[in-house]
């Protein structure tokens, strides 16, 4: 049998898309050649090519305008496709018919007017005349074919009648009527009105039904020009000029198209009509050359079967080889019949190869799956005494995890074993990885759910935080917004989804009510006002020259304290005020150490002046450190020159002990001094 799919191939390259269809058919002369397989197809075909037909319908009536209704009627004469002995090919075109309101592709026989249209001169008619002359047309004649007629009509009777109209509406007005109880009625005016709506309903009815009909039919057609392609495409050499010559007969007896599809679908049927003579023709013609292709094809296939069987990767090489039988098998045609044994032989061998190779390897592996069992086994005992109850964090399970995923790693670059010897191990190994999943899903399931408490605890500060943040009470509430700020910290993680929203709500709670407390608290009251005033006249006052000695200073800094406590924000005149009374000891013939003690008297003075009791507690308490840490190093240091009591004063190390000593003792004298003067002090 033809190989037909290799034949179609060729075809199909031949043939370029539909759009590229010939604008008009072409006799065509071929010699079809045929195998001894094809005998019956040949002997059909060359008694069709006996046979010349052409089909010429040619009837023209012509229409006339108001005299006369007749159709139009315009045959086309077409002449069929000839192939070798000229044999008609395309006398499936059928005539070409026009009426005056439509044009389609069609039989003229089917639209002939039933019977002759007689000429008559409408306008010399009367109205009884007329309406009888519209009632016949309706009644005898198809209602495609009486347009020309009726418009004729209606142009007379409209005239008339409006002629009659106007003497009525004269004779009224002359017998004393008035125009707007004017009304005329007239039974051939009813009957005639009658009629036209008759005609205008069977016109619609007709165009509706035709406009169907012409849809049916292009489906119609359109089906065969598809069961045309598909003969072509599975073509089968025993068969498929019968049922060409079928397609072909139902083309024929479909009736007309619109003739704005025509033309295409006359073009696309005639297109796939000279394909199937093309496959004809050139089914045998290119056998050779299919058989030919298919050998090239495998050919390339030994070629990549023996590359194959070159390469190192065996089990590769295996996959590989698999696909190339598959397509061997399924997608390449066979070759000429002297060349089947010896392709086939090359193909067996190279595969027969790449088999053994296959053999040798897998003998070679079975001593390494020994091996490779005793490695596997080794990682499931590790999995299985992991540790993990020690684990009490998120961080603790994340370290977990990654350890577990470490050995499952280590498990898979162990080897591969075959299903036979691996099945029980990799149970072993899923056991072991459960058991380490089921403690980790255990925490985090209860993770969630103290998460999910944790969440309801942050919840509830958060309602209580805004429930406060506009209070004035300031102790009360600045007491209790540092609790529930430190209670948050305590409390744990919620989940990720709610972490961001709930702090931003919390922050936005806490900060509003804090703006508030610290701008009442650095508002100055009016007694505030006036202190800041006091000093600030006070330290534009000062004159350096009028502080001499010791105790006018002294006096200056017990005035300055009473007159009371600088509120926050407003230091500005303290330090002015303090950088004064430095540039004034800068002057005084003083020792240090009395400088020092007349600037601590001034501090304490002015925490006194306050009744800053918490501030007076916290110096003594940090004078007394500094005396005891004084004295330690005092103590360390005059230790230490007990390992020098072999060495001369003069030496360098010892003269640096002596000097620090005597530092730290001018320092604790001060210190002393301090905690005296606080001692003194009744508060």
């Amino acid at each position: 049998m033809l190989n037909i799919i290799g034949t179609l191939n060729i075809v199909d390259m031949l043939e370029s898309n539909e759009d590229k269809i010939k604008k008009t058919a072409q006799p065509k002369d071929e010699v079809i050649e045929t195998t001894n397989e094809n005998e019956v197809i040949s002997e059909q075909v060359n008694k069709d090519l006996d046979r010349k037909e052409v089909e010429v319908d040619d009837e023209v009536t012509k229409a006339s305008s108001t005299k006369k209704a007749t159709a139009d009627l315009k045959g086309s004469e077409t002449q069929e496709i000839v192939i070798d002995k000229k044999e008609a090919v395309s006398s499936d075109v059928d005539v070409v018919s026009k009426d005056n309101s439509d044009e389609v592709e069609g039989n003229a026989e089917q639209d002939k007017p039933s019977k002759e249209v007689e000429i008559i001169k409408y306008d010399t008619l009367s109205l009884e005349e007329l309406t009888d002359a519209l009632e016949n047309l309706i009644h005898t004649q198809k209602v495609q074919h009486i347009k020309s007629s009726v418009e004729a009509i209606k142009s007379a009777f409209n005239l008339k009648f409006g002629t009659l109209l106007a003497e009525k509406k004269s004779l009224f007005l002359a017998e004393g009527g008035n125009t707007i109880d004017f009304q005329y009625s007239s039974p051939i005016k009813s009957k005639y009105n009658k009629l036209l709506s008759d005609y205008k309903k069977q016109k619609d009815i007709h165009y509706s039904n035709l406009e169907k009909q012409l849809k049916e039919n292009l489906e119609k057609r359109t089906q065969v020009i598809e069961d045309l392609k598909t003969l072509i495409e599975n073509a089968d050499t025993k068969t498929m000029y019968k049922h060409f010559r079928d397609l072909q007969n139902t083309w024929r007896s479909i009736g007309p198209v619109s003739k704005t599809k025509y033309n295409d679908t006359w073009k696309i049927y005639h297109h796939h009509v000279e394909r199937f003579y093309d496959l004809l023709h050139l089914s045998n013609d290119f056998r050779d050359l299919d058989f030919k292709n298919n050998l090239e094809e495998k050919l390339k296939l030994i070629e990549k079967a023996e590359f194959l069987a070159e390469m190192q990767d065996v089990n590769a090489a295996f996959k590989q080889l698999q696909d190339l039988h598959k397509t061997w098998k399924e997608d390449i045609g066979p070759v000429a019949r002297e060349m089947r044994e010896d392709v086939w032989g090359k193909f067996s061998a190279a595969t027969k190869i790449i088999h053994d190779k296959r053999h040798d390897h897998f003998k070679s592996m079975k001593s390494q799956y020994v091996v490779i069992i005793e490695a596997k086994m080794l990682i499931i005992d590790e999995i299985l005494s992991y540790d993990s109850s020690k684990n009490k964090t998120h961080n603790d399970w994340q370290k977990s995890i990654k350890d577990i995923d470490a050995l499952r790693k280590k498990y898979f670059d162990a080897g591969k074993l075959p299903y036979s010897k691996s099945e029980s191990i990799w149970k072993k190994f899923k056991e072991a990885t459960k058991k380490f999943n089921r403690e980790k899903n255990n925490f985090y399931k209860q993770e969630k759910n103290t998460q999910q408490n944790n969440l309801k605890a942050k919840l509830d500060l958060i309602k209580l935080a805004e429930s406060l943040k506009d209070s004035e009470d300031w102790e009360t509430t600045t007491n209790t917004f540092k609790k529930i700020q430190s209670d948050w910290k305590k409390i744990g993680h919620v989940p990720r989804k709610f972490s961001d929203d709930i702090w931003k709500k919390f922050k936005t709670s806490c900060n509003y009510y804090f703006d508030r407390y610290h701008n009442q608290k650095n508002a100055l009251s009016d007694e505030q006002k006036e202190i800041i005033a006091k000093k600030i006249a006070f330290v534009e006052g000062l004159n350096a020259k009028d502080f001499t000695t010791k105790d006018t200073l002294t006096n200056l800094m017990n005035n300055w304290n009473q007159l009371g406590s600088t509120p926050r924000g407003s230091k500005a005149v303290d330090i002015q005020f303090n950088k004064f009374i430095d540039t004034v000891l800068s002057k005084l013939s003083l020792d240090k150490s009395e400088i020092v003690l007349l600037k601590f008297k001034n501090i304490i003075n002015g925490y006194l002046a306050n009744n800053d009791t918490r501030k007076l507690d916290s110096e003594l308490i940090f004078v007394r450190k500094k005396i005891d840490e004084s004295v330690r190093e005092i103590q360390q240091l005059e230790n230490n020159l007990s390992f020098f009591s072999n060495t001369s004063d003069d030496n360098p190390m010892v003269k640096n002990v002596h000097k620090n000593i005597d530092n730290f003792k001018r320092g604790l004298m001060v210190w002393k001094d301090k905690l005296a003067y606080l001692r003194s002090l009744d508060y």
